[in-house]
């Protein structure tokens, strides 16, 4: 996709860039997540008795996300830019919730059009272009899978802005905190077996000491064009 994007921009003399902000302040780069759950033909994100019509599987498995995402994000939000998009009412998912058509909460459901089965999804809203997809869809479906094993169930829905609300737990606002969920989490180290989990925390703890007295201006300089 990068790359695509990249040379249909450079035919037209432009640069695009896909570090998770561009300016400190402003609304950042954003690589939602969108997925759904199927078995055979049929989509299990629709047409159960689940919260607005998913099944319990479907909930399990959000639920599974939604639980380790504070860990989830050293992976998705891989970046120490990755925290200055990931702020409240900036349409990132800053808060560790889900909700109905919900664009500040970190997993929006969708229930798409009645007549289109495929429609029903998820959105991941708080992953960034610094992250790699497939590493990043691989940790999701363990996080996901987790859920199911452990029968987990979503908490209520949110429908407003989780900031305005203040109820919602933030997630983690530093890549080091994040870092921190990370490593203690068992479901991503069983998923990606020590070697990867290994490797990806020395590097995000190594990103994280190179930033670490940087100002968000000289974040946002150094990592714009980097992606």
């Amino acid at each position: 996709m990068r790359e695509t994007i990249r040379a249909c921009s450079g035919r037209a003399g432009l640069n695009p860039m896909f570090g998770p902000v561009v300016e400190p302040g402003g609304v950042g780069n954003g690589a939602h997540l969108h997925l759904s759950l199927w078995q055979g033909d049929r989509n299990l994100c629709r047409d159960g008795d689940g919260p607005h019509g998913m099944t319990a599987t479907a909930e399990a498995f959000l639920a599974g996300v939604l639980r380790e995402l504070p860990a989830l994000l050293a992976i998705g939000a891989p970046s120490p830019a990755s925290y200055l998009r990931l702020e409240p009412s900036r349409w990132a998912g800053a808060y560790q919730c889900w909700g109905l058509e919900n664009r500040e909460a970190a997993v929006r459901f969708i229930t798409g059009a009645p007549d289109d089965p495929g429609a029903s999804n998820a959105e991941i809203k708080s992953f960034d272009p610094a992250a790699n997809p497939y590493v990043v869809a691989g940790a999701v479906i363990a996080a996901g899978l987790g859920g199911m094993d452990s029968g987990l169930s979503l908490p209520p829905p949110v429908s407003g802005d989780p900031a305005v609300e203040g109820r919602e737990r933030r997630l983690p606002t530093s890549l080091l905190t994040a870092l921190e969920h990370f490593e203690d989490s068992t479901v991503l180290r069983e998923a990606l077996g020590d070697p990867l989990f290994e490797s990806i925390a020395a590097v995000r703890r190594a990103e994280s000491a190179l930033f670490e007295k940087s100002s968000p201006g000289e974040i946002a300089a150094a990592t714009r064009r980097r992606y």
